[in-house]
């Protein structure tokens, strides 16, 4: 099932790339991190750290599993969104960055209205994850939000994008997510680890029958 949005991903494209002076830096920092190993030699690590996380907050934000209840089966929604650090579209789950003072809860609900117009209830929240600890600090929950497709406000759901955001939203059934992610991925298309991982769990739950 696809949400319509005039707004497509698909006509971004790069202009040109250059070397990012640390002064224009908004969203990230870039670091040096010195240490010792096991055996007491002494190492440095470069790193990249987000610039935006709440002095309060654990978590740079949330990746959101939103599930809609459908007569044909459980459905994932799913976004599309041209990310220029792959040059790609990436097939993506709803997700953002936590504000001053909310929960991660509070954070899915809000961003799953915002991004795809839909209102769902949380039923369950990750634990801490760590996007790519070679490389950076940068880390999210997972927040399980349960759409109820019987309620008037998710009928026909409207986006409240920002003017700098083209996001396109669509549904997958849970069954097929893995066929889909490689489907997708021969079209072109970038996945996402959250995405990729959880097509993978899937495959193995229905291997090992768990």
């Amino acid at each position: 099932m696809a949400q319509s949005n005039a707004r497509s991903a698909q006509a971004s494209k790069i202009l040109e790339t250059s070397p990012l002076d640390p002064a224009e830096a908004r969203w990230i920092r870039l670091g040096k991190i010195t240490y010792t190993d096991p055996l007491g030699v002494k190492r440095v690590w470069e790193t990249a750290e987000r610039q935006t996380r709440p002095k309060n907050s654990t978590i740079d934000g949330v990746g959101i599993i939103a599930i809609l209840d459908t007569a044909q089966g459980p459905e994932i929604l799913l976004q599309k969104q041209f990310r220029p650090p792959i040059n790609k579209v990436s097939i993506e789950v709803p997700a953002g960055l936590i504000d001053e003072g909310e929960t991660p809860e509070q954070c899915a609900v809000r961003e799953l209205k915002e991004e795809t117009g839909y209102v769902g209830a949380v039923e369950k929240t990750s634990t801490v994850m760590f996007h790519d600890p070679g490389l950076t600090n940068a880390n999210s929950s997972l927040v399980h939000i349960r759409i109820d497709m019987s309620l008037p406000e998710n009928q026909s759901p409207v986006p409240e994008l920002e003017e700098n955001e083209f996001i396109e939203c669509f549904t997958v059934p849970l069954a097929t997510l893995y066929e889909e992610t490689k489907r997708l991925e021969q079209e072109g298309f970038g996945i996402d680890a959250r995405v990729g991982t959880l097509a993978e769990a899937i495959e193995l739950g229905k291997k090992y029958s768990f």
